[in-house]
């Protein structure tokens, strides 16, 4: 299979928590407390949870200009 450049540079757009909690180490409820205070930002597909992989990245410092140079992150709760 021929591999193009940019599909090596796709992420995914959103993870389940359980991912989330494997990115970043944290634990389940430290990543629910984030959710809650609005610092991931998440979106939910019927009962699940799934957080919006830009904001792990900024949360882990990763990318941190990803939020504020896309302007159109909304917190969880707005």
């Amino acid at each position: 299979m021929i591999e193009r450049g940019w599909e090596k540079k796709i992420e995914p757009l959103t993870v389940r928590v359980s991912t989330a909690v494997r990115i970043t180490g944290l634990s389940r409820s430290r990543i629910y407390e984030l959710i809650q205070s609005g610092d991931l930002e998440t979106t939910k597909v019927g009962r699940a949870t799934l957080v919006q992989y830009r904001s792990l990245k900024v949360l882990t410092g990763n990318e941190a200009s990803a939020m504020s140079a896309s302007g159109s992150g909304t917190k969880h709760g707005e």
